[in-house]
């Protein structure tokens, strides 16, 4: 079993402030969030930035420009920069793909539409051809987020289609309203769909957090955890940092017997090319 890869999710694009009070808004909270992180045992920080004085999300370049030079300088943290841009307003895609101009190792690949609250949040098929074109002319590695069976689907036609290069790398998220529900048959499910020598994730949004970072551990695949996903440290309890859930997977993962993988090990699991300095 693989060294558990732990990716802390630190901001997202849709939590405000009025919910939940500690969660980063501005480069340097998120930078700060993400060194408190990588300290705590994480070795991937999945990265959305947020406008300073809305707090809401943005694909501004020079935002993320702000927190990755300042990561690559003060860490060794694998970077997955996002591509989703503002799900529910679905930014056109030049604007999406923005972040893909600061080579990261890894950046986010939704593969497909899918209802997420109110509002849809639309992956088609343009628009993951063209992620996936500059993916690769850019040595970035998708990690491609799975929210149903449906995702797997068209991910494996894209592999087929000489899009996607194995091995594939997915990043499982269960519970969200309108997607592949948070339980152990629902995973299981989604995991002999996907080819053998793929590398994967798993995300539980909200209560079903811990549950499903208990099957990433387990299972042998890798884990996310963060603000992002889940705001509560307990029942009816906010967190009030990322490293708060670092912290307690790397205890669990500790007394499983697993040991937890630093960012060079992850470049080696995943396969990964080294981040490219700015």
């Amino acid at each position: 079993m693989d060294r558990l890869i732990i990716t802390a999710a630190i901001t997202g694009s849709r939590i405000t402030r009025d919910i939940a009070p500690h969660i980063p808004y501005t480069p340097e909270e998120i930078v700060q969030s993400s060194i408190e992180c990588w300290n705590a045992g994480a070795s991937i920080v999945h990265i959305h930035v947020r406008d300073p004085k809305t707090g809401l999300g943005t694909q501004d370049f020079t935002l993320f420009q702000k927190v990755v030079n300042r990561l690559r300088e003060q860490t060794d943290l694998v970077l997955c920069l996002t591509t989703s841009g503002i799900p529910g307003r679905n930014l056109p895609t030049k604007e999406r793909l923005i972040p893909l101009e600061l080579e990261p190792e890894l950046a986010s690949l939704d593969a497909g539409s899918i209802n997420l609250g109110k509002g849809v949040f639309s992956n088609p098929p343009d628009f993951l051809d063209e992620a996936a074109k500059r993916m690769k002319e850019k040595g970035v590695k998708p990690e491609i987020e799975i929210f149903d069976s449906g995702m797997i689907v068209t991910a494996l036609r894209m592999q087929q289609e000489g899009k996607l290069d194995e091995p594939l790398h997915f990043q499982f998220v269960l519970g969200t309203p309108s997607g592949a529900p948070a339980t152990h048959k629902s995973f299981l499910h989604l995991y002999e769909h996907i080819p053998k020598k793929s590398t994967w994730s798993i995300i539980g949004v909200g209560k079903s957090h811990l549950p499903m970072s208990m099957i990433g551990l387990t299972m042998g695949g890798h884990v996310r955890v963060g603000m992002e996903d889940n705001i509560y440290y307990d029942k009816g309890v906010l967190a009030t940092s990322n490293a708060q859930f670092v912290e307690r997977i790397v205890r669990i993962a500790k007394a499983y017997g697993r040991e937890v993988a630093s960012p060079d090990d992850t470049r080696t699991i995943l396969g990964l090319r080294e981040s490219k300095d700015t």
